[in-house]
């Protein structure tokens, strides 16, 4: 496989649940975060550093799926 289809795969939604790759390791990693820092917020640039070392992804992507999870997007 060559690394353009596996990029398109981490995006196509799971029929499980719905979520992408992509969106389960942001998940993911935000829950290893939060274990990490009891009682205090993640902050955005800690959480991209965690997630780029699973997945390709910039930075504003990691802020249209953030404000998607969380429903605050526009």
């Amino acid at each position: 496989m060559d690394e353009e289809s596996d990029l398109d795969r981490d995006r196509i939604p799971d029929a499980r649940d719905g979520l992408t790759r992509v969106e389960r390791v942001i998940l993911w990693q935000l829950h290893e975060a939060q274990k990490e820092r009891p009682g205090r917020s993640v902050p955005t640039a800690l959480l991209y550093g965690r997630v780029v070392e699973h997945v390709s992804i910039s930075v504003s992507e990691l802020q249209r799926i953030l404000q998607r999870l969380t429903g605050n997007g526009a």
